[in-house]
């Protein structure tokens, strides 16, 4: 008779694992990584896989003790900071027999500014997320090659400075390391004796995992309110294996996802876009139906704690503001433009509030506090030259 395994204590003793080596900035961080543990031995029971993600602003700060610590945890552990797109599609396929969990350290190399030619790379992770879908290449030589198809679906856990790309930050669990404080104390990981460790309690996870993989697979897990699109995405799966593991893991999953929801909403400043039309509607066109791009300008480039005085070493000017603006669409479907404003200097390009309304609703978080701007007192009519 097959023993039947505690997923709770189970998952107890994963978390407590990683407490023995690492040191995390919030207690929800250990409930999550030890979920996201538990996930990577039960992919196809979910549609869509969340990246994990090991981020810090500093060197020195854990991130890649933690992917050492998962490494032992998970199936088939793939450490990949040095392979080729071609290497991570075989292997991914199962041709070197079943599919790896793929863990990339110093990932600021594939998406940092000092990043190569990894585009091939770049559009693994972001396919891999979701199940069933594969990567198009050709295969054969000369003239004798053919189209194949190449699943990518793994999980995928990441270790590097800076940040992601938005298609990659939005699909994953983030946990932004820091150093440890003197008070902090993390037991040193050494890999003769603690990689059999954690090994061992891979083998049970991966047991468990095969006991309950039919339950979670239909399973749909009630979210936290507030949790939709996106995240809901990311957390379903951690969420599912939580309440397969019962005991007081399903409460704390469901905290773990709103504080570390929550600390990813508050870290993100969205796209470069998306801040322009948050300080636009925010700090600029406050009270005011319209203003000339030049008091636009200097308005925004005048702005504490914002981009626009320094892109690339160049203040934010003409061009690049109706660039960036032309991407987004008013509430007729059409590019939001300049157009001619009427003031008591003569006629100037300017944009107008209401072309912006229907950018805000959709892409900004909800208004904060604003503060005043001072209105031009333009006419009520713009002028069509």
């Amino acid at each position: 008779m097959t023993d039947i395994i505690d997923g709770a204590a189970l998952l107890d003793e994963v978390e407590a694992f990683h407490r023995r080596f690492n040191v995390f900035p919030l207690e929800a961080a250990y409930v999550a990584v030890a979920l996201w543990d538990a996930h990577a031995h039960m992919l196809d029971a979910f549609d869509s896989t969340p990246r994990l993600a090991f981020l810090s602003p500093e060197p020195g700060s854990g991130k890649s003790r933690a992917l050492d610590v998962v490494e032992t945890l998970v199936p088939r552990s793939m450490a990949a900071a040095d392979a080729s797109a071609a290497a991570l599609f075989r292997a991914v396929a199962g041709i070197d027999g079943g599919r790896p969990t793929i863990l990339f350290d110093e990932i600021d190399t594939v998406f940092g500014p000092k990043a190569g030619d990894n585009e091939q790379l770049r559009g693994f992770i972001n396919a891999g997320h979701a199940r069933g879908r594969v990567m198009y290449r050709c295969v054969g030589d000369g003239s004798n090659q053919q189209v194949q198809g190449f699943p990518s679906y793994c999980a995928v856990a990441v270790a590097g400075l800076g940040s992601l790309p938005d298609t990659i930050l939005t699909r994953s669990v983030i946990i932004r390391m820091r150093r440890r404080a003197r008070n902090e104390k993390a037991e040193p990981f050494r890999s003769r004796i603690h990689v059999r460790e954690g090994n061992q309690i891979r083998d049970r996870l991966a047991k468990w995992a095969e006991s309950v993989e039919k339950r979670v697979s239909g399973a749909f897990p009630a979210l936290p309110d507030g949790v939709t699109d996106r995240p809901a995405d990311v957390w379903e799966p951690l969420l599912a294996v939580a309440d397969a593991a019962g005991g007081d893991w399903p409460e704390r999953a469901r905290m773990a996802c709103v504080a570390l929801v929550t600390a990813s909403r508050a870290n993100d400043k969205g796209s470069i876009g998306i801040r322009l039309l948050t300080d636009l509607r925010d700090h600029v066109l406050i009270g005011i139906d319209r203003l000339p791009t030049v008091a636009i300008l200097d308005r925004l480039n005048a702005l504490d704690d914002a981009p626009w005085a320094d892109l690339n070493g160049k203040p934010l000017d003409n061009r690049r503001l109706s660039k960036m603006l032309s991407d987004y669409v008013t509430g007729d479907g059409d590019p939001i433009v300049s157009r001619n404003i009427r003031t008591a200097g003569g006629v100037l390009k300017g944009f107008f509030a209401k072309d912006l309304e229907d950018a805000w609703s959709r892409y900004c978080p909800p208004p904060g506090a604003a503060t005043s701007a001072t209105p031009l007192h333009p006419s009520s009519e713009p002028l069509n030259l």
